[in-house]
């Protein structure tokens, strides 16, 4: 009997797409979704904050002492790596470059830590997501920007794009096997194809054209990767109704601060114009940077009320050694933070809960991901999630539902 492998995987979805790639490049192990069941557990872990560190460190603390074989990759092997193998918390560490090895890693007898490089391009192909109703494509890896508050350009390297033809032929070998919603991910998303003649706008109308393709998501762009190519295709009923744009934060002075791109005045011009088109909007924010005084962050919430944002991914500003940022001050009292946290949650909440009583007439395509007993949960075309309550088993399911209910945090409706 072959030692049975579980996967942890921790912070993005780029993460999620290589823990996929390994689980593919498995050939004596069989790959468990049972924590329980596992002999060997790889960690892929996420190092945006310091949350995310802490949540790897107390995971793999646990599994230590339920006398697991750990292994760890991901973001983490490279600023957490080190040290947690030279305290003999893990069997072997190996950075991203390396997971087509995985086989021969988990067989080695002796411990190890390869780290690899940040110059490497995936060439790995998967036929299958487990456990996933919907498909992550990678197309990129690496980022450009230097923003202040950033470590991830340290251990992803600079951007670099997937060759186009393995992208087309992967997402054709899923859409065969059933898949019809595809992601596209990777370290920043929107910056496919720079610098090569390729973009992202084009990319997605050849996966459209696969047979099989039902939906595309992006993973989160930068306002100004929303350019005229990617206008283009804003009126494809292939595409998301609902658009994730990082801004980080409203407020000019604090967006110099953090040596970002984006201005409020052109945020407000683009998002009203995808509010204008029916989409739902959603952000990254950073709550409690150094220098986010009381005047910054009402300017700040002032301005993000103008922005018609329906969906928030809010983060409260985590110290990376070695960033611009870990030097500023004056830092933001972890107290006030949380309270501004409360505050943005607040006025998004009411936002989303505001639009889908504005589109209560609209359709909802929803792909069934999940199911406990007669409820059946999955996301609409605008990235909302809807339960379903139906006596069959629709898990899988394309379902259009025409008369839904609106509650606080989801749409319910019986089919």
């Amino acid at each position: 009997m072959k030692p049975k492998v579980y996967f942890k995987t921790f912070g993005c979805r780029t993460n999620v797409f290589d823990s996929q790639v390994m689980m593919s490049a498995l050939r004596d192990y069989d790959v468990t979704e049972e924590e329980s069941e596992a002999d060997i557990v790889v960690v892929n872990s996420c190092t945006v904050t310091n949350g995310a560190d802490v949540s790897v460190r107390g995971y793999i603390n646990q599994m230590n002492k339920q006398g697991k074989k750990l292994f760890l990759t991901g973001c983490g092997a490279h600023t957490k790596g080190e040290s947690l193998f030279g305290t003999g918390k893990v069997q072997g560490v190996f950075g991203p470059s390396e997971k087509m090895k995985i086989n021969t890693l988990l067989s080695q007898e002796s411990r190890f830590y390869e780290i690899g490089d940040l110059n490497y391009i995936d060439d790995a192909i998967v036929d299958e997501f487990v456990g996933k109703s919907r498909a992550f494509i990678k197309i990129q890896e690496g980022c450009n920007f230097r923003c202040s508050y950033c470590i991830i350009p340290y251990v992803r390297g600079d951007a670099r794009s997937m060759d186009e033809a393995k992208i087309l032929e992967q997402v054709s070998r899923l859409a065969s096997n059933g898949f019809g919603e595809f992601v596209l991910t990777g370290t920043n998303v929107g910056s496919y194809g720079q610098g090569e003649g390729r973009n992202i706008a084009e990319l997605m109308k050849k996966m459209s054209l696969i047979r099989g393709v039902r939906r595309i998501r992006v993973g989160s762009l930068e306002p100004i990767q929303i350019n005229e190519s990617f206008r283009e295709i804003l009126d494809e009923p292939w595409l998301e109704r609902h658009l994730h744009i990082a801004i980080q934060h409203s407020s000019d002075a604090m967006l110099r601060m953090m040596n970002r791109r984006n201005r409020h005045a052109s945020d407000v011009e683009l998002f009203g114009m995808l509010n204008a088109k029916g989409f739902a909007l959603g952000t990254d924010f950073i709550v409690g940077h150094p220098g986010e005084s009381d005047p910054i962050w009402e300017e700040a919430m002032d301005n993000i009320r103008s922005l018609n944002l329906t969906h928030i991914h809010p983060f409260t500003y985590s110290k990376r050694d070695g960033t611009p940022s870990s030097l500023m001050k004056p830092e933001v009292n972890g107290t006030l933070s949380a309270k501004r946290m409360l505050e943005l949650n607040a006025l998004i909440e009411s936002n989303n809960r505001a639009f889908r009583n504005k589109m209560a007439s609209t359709p909802l395509e929803v792909l069934v991901e999940s199911a406990e007993g007669n409820d059946y949960m999955g996301y609409d075309q605008f990235y909302n999630k809807v339960i379903i309550q139906s006596s069959e088993d629709i898990s899988g399911d394309w379902i259009t539902l025409e008369n839904y209910e609106v509650y606080d945090e989801y749409n319910m409706a019986k089919f």
